[in-house]
C-alpha cells in the first residue's frame, strides 16, 4: 500500500489516560522514526522497579501521554478565547511530543555518565534538529517552543515550566504505575483551569485547591519515589558500574559492549563533540537500557574484580547500604569503611571510592527564582501561587532541602 494512502490517524490505548487520537499525519510519522522508537526501550524510572516492581512503564508513553494533555490544554485555551492557530497546535504537540527525545539509558541514572556536561534537554534538541532537517523544516516552530524563543510564552510553559503538562503527566503515570497514591493529583481539573494572561500561562482561582495539591504531590513523590534511598543506591551502584567500565576500556583493557555502547565508553564526549561531528547523535541513538544491562550480565564475569563485584552486585539487587542525614558525613566514619573495605577486597584505597562514598541529593517542589505559578484572581489581579493561598507559603515550597548519602557494602557490619 502506498504510504501516502495510509490511514496515520491511531488511536491508542494508554492505561492512564484511556484513548489518545494521533491529531495529524506529521505526528504519526515522527513516532514512527527509529529516534522515538527508541524511546519504546528506555524506562521511565529507570531502577525505581527494584524498589516499586509496578514502575517498567517508558518514556514512550509519557511521551504520548504528555502530547494528549497537551492537546487537551490548547482546546481548553481556545474555548476561553485564546487564539492558537493549527500550525501553532501541531508545533506545541510536537514540541511535547519530542522534550524526552534526548533521554539516554535509564533516563536520569546515567544522563551524565556516557556523556559529559550536556543534559538530556541538549541531546533533545539535537536529535529535533535532525529531525527537522528530515521532515524538510516542518519541526521549525515546534523547536522555537521547546527552546522559548516562540512569541507566545504560554505555549513554550506548557512544554517546560513549573506547571507543564510534563510534570501532569509523569505525576500521575509514575503514581500509577508504583502504586503510590500520594502522587495522584487533579490533572483533569488543573487543565480545564488553565487560562493565558498577558501572553503567559495563569491558573483561575478556582482551581487554586488542586494546584496546591499538585505542589504537595510533587514533593512526596520525590522523597517517595524519585529519591527513595534504595532507588539512589541502584543508581549510584550503576554509575560506579559504568565508571569503572570506562577507566578500564579507556585503559585498553577488553571491556565486552554493544558497538554503540563501546564508542561512548572509549570517549569522554562533551556537548562541543556532538556540535561538530553530526554522527554522533545516530551512534547515541542506538543505545538504550539493552545496551547497558546486557553488558552488566557479562561484566559479572569479568576478570577485573571490581567490575564482575559491582555488576554481580546490580544484577542481584545486592545493593549499597545508603545512610541519609542532613548534614556531611564525618571524614573519619568514611575512612574506616574505607579501611575495611579495602583489607576485604584486598583492593587499594583509590579503588575503595567504587564501594564506599557520600554524594548529596536536593529536593525542592516549586523554584520561585525560576519561574511563577501565577493564579487569576476574579477581579483580574494575577498572584503567584505562594500570595494566592492561604494553605500553602514561599518559605516552605521554595525551601531546598538537602540530604547527604553515604553508601557502602552491607557486608560491612560483618567486617
Amino acid at each position: 500500500m502506498n504510504d501516502t494512502t495510509r490511514n496515520k490517524r491511531k488511536i491508542l490505548n494508554d492505561p492512564v489516560h484511556g484513548f489518545i487520537g494521533l491529531p495529524n499525519d506529521l505526528i504519526f510519522d515522527i513516532i514512527e522514526h527509529p529516534y522515538f522508537q527508541r524511546l519504546r526501550r528506555i524506562m521511565q524510572l529507570g531502577l525505581t522497579h527494584l524498589v516499586y516492581p509496578g514502575a517498567l512503564h517508558t518514556r514512550f508513553s509519557h511521551a504520548l501521554g504528555s502530547m494528549h494533555l497537551m492537546m487537551e490544554a490548547i482546546e481548553v485555551l481556545r474555548q476561553k478565547g485564546q487564539v492558537i492557530t493549527d500550525e501553532e497546535a501541531i508545533a506545541a504537540n510536537t514540541a511535547i511530543l519530542l522534550h524526552d527525545i534526548g533521554h539516554g539509558p535509564f533516563s536520569h541514572a546515567l544522563e551524565h555518565s556516557l556523556v559529559e556536561s550536556m543534559s538530556h534537554e541538549d541531546i533533545s534538541e539535537i536529535f529535533m534538529d535532525c529531525l527537522n532537517e528530515a521532515f524538510d523544516g516542518q519541526l521549525t516552530m515546534a523547536l522555537d517552543i521547546f527552546k522559548g524563543n516562540y512569541p507566545k510564552k504560554f505555549l513554550h510553559q506548557l512544554v517546560s515550566g513549573q506547571l507543564d503538562v510534563d510534570r501532569l503527566d509523569y505525576l500521575t503515570r509514575d503514581s500509577f504505575f508504583t502504586g503510590v497514591s500520594e502522587g495522584i493529583i487533579g490533572t483533569e481539573r488543573i487543565i480545564k483551569m488553565l487560562n493565558v494572561w498577558d501572553g503567559e500561562l495563569v491558573v483561575d482561582i478556582k482551581g487554586i485547591y488542586s494546584i496546591e495539591k499538585f505542589l504537595v504531590s510533587r514533593r512526596l513523590m520525590y522523597w517517595q519515589v524519585y529519591l527513595h534511598k534504595t532507588v539512589l543506591s541502584a543508581e549510584q551502584l550503576m554509575i560506579k558500574i559504568l565508571k569503572r567500565a570506562k577507566q578500564l576500556s579507556q585503559t585498553n583493557i577488553e571491556v565486552f559492549a554493544t558497538p554503540a555502547l563501546s564508542i561512548f565508553l572509549k570517549n569522554n564526549y562533551q556537548k562541543k563533540d556532538f556540535i561538530e561531528n553530526k554522527s554522533l547523535i545516530e551512534v547515541f541513538s542506538q543505545l538504550d537500557d539493552f545496551d547497558i544491562f546486557s553488558s552488566i550480565k557479562v561484566w559479572q564475569r569479568h576478570d577485573d574484580k571490581i567490575l564482575s563485584k559491582l555488576s554481580e552486585n546490580l544484577v542481584n539487587r545486592n545493593l549499597y547500604k545508603i545512610e541519609l542525614q542532613n548534614k556531611p558525613f564525618s571524614k573519619e566514619i568514611i575512612s574506616e569503611l574505607k579501611e575495611k573495605i579495602s583489607r576485604h577486597y584486598n583492593i587499594s584505597d583509590e579503588e575503595t571510592d567504587f564501594f564506599v562514598f557520600t554524594t548529596d541529593v536536593v529536593n525542592n517542589a516549586y523554584d520561585l527564582k525560576h519561574e511563577n505559578i501565577n493564579i487569576l484572581l476574579k477581579n483580574n489581579v494575577v498572584k503567584d501561587i505562594t500570595e494566592a493561598s492561604d494553605q500553602l507559603n514561599a518559605a516552605f515550597l521554595d525551601k531546598i532541602v538537602k540530604k547527604y548519602l553515604l553508601c557502602y557494602p552491607k557486608e560491612c557490619y560483618l567486617l
